[in-house]
């Protein structure tokens, strides 16, 4: 129990950095749990129709642009499908390419997928760094049938 503890705790100050010490690739835990918790957030927001708390966890510059509202409107297909992925909770992304920092951007740039059957959860996140974290300033997120060869 302690351990877990102490992993939680330097994983939560790893995502507490200052924006200048974030420029390198975060380690494979923390792209996890920024994966997870932006995912997860996201699946939320569509499940409820409130994108409140999705466009607070936004970083600023692109919160600055974009409203909960037209945040609704951007992402009514999953609403109104009615998807839910909050199964990615219990398993392991695995990643497409290898994360990067775009350096032209100062992002750092997440792609992947979850082995989700019958439909992969497959994502394209952008990281900036706002407010001392890592947080979403892109989001592709696509749901789609695995063939019988993946």
């Amino acid at each position: 129990m302690r351990s877990h503890l102490v992993a939680t705790l330097v994983s939560a100050l790893l995502l507490l950095m200052p924006a200048h010490a974030q420029e390198k690739v975060p380690s494979a835990i923390v792209q996890e749990i920024l994966i997870k918790t932006s995912l997860l957030t996201f699946n939320d927001a569509n499940l409820t129709g409130n994108y409140t708390v999705l466009h607070a966890k936004l970083a600023k510059a692109f919160r600055d642009k974009i409203t909960p509202d037209r945040l609704k409107q951007e992402f009514k297909v999953f609403a109104d499908q009615k998807i839910d992925f909050g199964l990615i909770a219990a398993m392991p992304p695995i990643a497409s390419s290898e994360a990067t920092i775009n350096v032209a951007r100062g992002s750092l740039e997440l792609r992947g997928y979850f082995a989700t059957k019958p439909n992969r959860v497959t994502y394209e996140i952008d990281f900036l760094p706002s407010e001392g974290q890592w947080k979403p300033a892109l989001f592709d997120v696509r749901i789609k049938p695995q063939s019988a060869s993946q």
